[in-house]
């Protein structure tokens, strides 16, 4: 059987056996969640492994299903219902429900009012914070156009207007506030304004980032090699989470003919995009969770609450296919107008362009997406990692140092070389890094055979064992 021919351009459809009369619930929440998601068909007559059984009686049916669904689902859904005659005259009958204005759409009978949404290829119980997810939509409203308590004069937005100046070249008016959405004709701010405000009053817009030691968070006797946690308007959580990854990478680079190449371990770009897309598409009804960066030796991942706005899982779509739904549509318009990100909502497809075009990428290395119904990941993989693996290798043999460590190292390197007893900090200070990141690099490179302390710890000295 081609479901296809029934279900037409829907990606959720459920199979139903019979119209179940003593349990209607089982199919009824179903229309809930159809109207309360991205809409869906229910097909009836078929069984789960898609063997068309028919109904006996589906003029009958049709007038029950009808029915029921005008007494038990609250507002009423609109809903399109055909019947179908398909292989050995045998009757099936199917019911079309759009995603819906109204939501929530509820359940209404045997005691309990209750509403459903659609996560993967199941209907399940909507909590307390996707029903106030849905109340906003029916409101035709979002979180960040929502009023906050706060006060616009009280709070100073210098990062919003630094960037708006630096991007356009033009000062941001006063007038302009109002327009962007920061403020209501009140002098109150909108949650837009506060979480842009420079000392964001909304407590869990926060961001927290760890450079593990490793490949997991069990990374032996120092577990965390850098950490930060962060708060403030939504730009510093940006700049912020940026710089962090930023010290904790490093860039390695191979000689051509006439100059050279540059491989970073991760693409600026697939940074930037999945950062906005982290801290701007989060939902921010999810209280008590923030957005958090976890590095790891092999690879990088931007945690982010909150699942697809429409209830789908993004592993299940092609991403150049994906609509763009903007949960939080007054940010997403002002980090356009800053050219953080472009209104078109072709984020996700330039996270993985970036990677594309690097000169050390492998397709095994495309960056990986995965969102469920509360939380969306993005993971970007260290386009460095087997290289710097098989090269300690390649190294030990052959003594080819370009082909091993990162342009960070010979910096280090050719440091040492000239000051052979300058302690670890004045090392980081020099080279602008943090003691740790100087800490890592010198067990690192010291394993790798170029460099070997003599002596103690407070009168010894660098000795170099190859030369840069």
């Amino acid at each position: 059987m081609d479901l296809k021919k029934f279900i037409g351009e829907s990606t959720e459809y459920d199979k139903k056996q019979a119209v179940e009369t003593k349990k209607p619930k089982s199919w009824l929440k179903s229309v809930s969640a159809f109207a309360n998601t991205v809409g869906g068909v229910l097909i009836f007559g078929v069984t789960d492994d898609e063997q068309v059984v028919g109904l006996e009686d589906i003029k009958s049916a049709s007038e029950y299903v009808s029915q029921k669904v005008k007494e038990r689902i609250s507002p009423f859904p609109q809903i399109v219902m055909q019947l179908h005659k398909v292989e050995d005259g045998k009757d099936i009958l199917t019911v079309r429900v759009p995603a819906g204005t109204d939501t929530p759409y509820y359940y209404v009978a045997d005691g309990v009012t209750e509403a459903y949404i659609r996560i993967g290829n199941e209907s399940v119980l909507a909590d307390a914070t996707e029903l106030k997810r849905l109340v906003l939509r029916g409101n035709n409203s979002s979180y960040d156009a929502l009023i906050s308590p706060y006060d616009y004069e009280d709070y100073s937005f210098s990062k919003l207007r630094e960037r708006y100046k630096s991007w356009t070249g033009n000062s941001m008016t006063e007038k302009m506030m109002d327009s962007f959405g920061v403020r209501d004709a009140s002098g109150k701010l909108t949650n837009a304004g506060a979480l842009l405000a420079d000392d964001c009053p909304i407590r869990h817009s926060r961001l927290f980032c760890t450079r593990w030691n490793g490949l997991d968070k069990s990374g032996g006797q120092i577990d965390a090699i850098d950490s930060g946690e962060f708060s403030g308007s939504l730009i510093i959580l940006l700049n912020e989470g940026l710089a962090f990854v930023k010290r904790n990478m490093k860039t390695m680079w191979k000689k051509t003919d006439d100059s050279r190449i540059e491989m970073p371990d991760y693409c600026e770009r697939s940074i930037l995009e999945s950062l906005v897309n982290g801290l701007i598409h989060r939902d921010y009804l999810v209280n008590g969770s923030e957005v958090h960066i976890d590095m790891y030796d092999d690879r990088l991942t931007i945690y982010s609450p909150g699942g697809m706005p429409d209830g789908t899982q993004i592993q299940e779509w092609n991403i150049d296919d994906i609509p763009s739904t903007r949960r939080n549509p007054i940010l997403a318009d002002i980090f356009g107008r800053l050219g953080y990100m472009e209104r078109q909502g072709s984020g996700l497809g330039k996270i993985i362009g970036a990677y594309e075009n690097a000169a050390n990428y492998e397709p095994d290395l495309a960056p990986k997406f995965f969102s469920n119904r509360v939380c969306f990941i993005v993971t970007l993989w260290n386009l460095n990692f087997k290289a710097s693996q098989d090269g300690a290798l390649n190294g030990a043999l052959n003594g080819t140092l370009n082909d091993v460590i990162g342009e960070e190292d010979v910096k280090l390197i050719s440091l040492l070389k000239s000051e052979p007893s300058i302690t670890q900090m004045l090392a980081a200070e020099k080279l602008g890094f943090s003691k740790r990141k100087v800490q890592r690099m010198m067990k690192n490179l010291s394993e790798l055979g170029y460099i070997e302390r003599e002596g103690s710890k407070k009168n010894g000295r660098w000795v170099i064992l190859k030369e840069v």
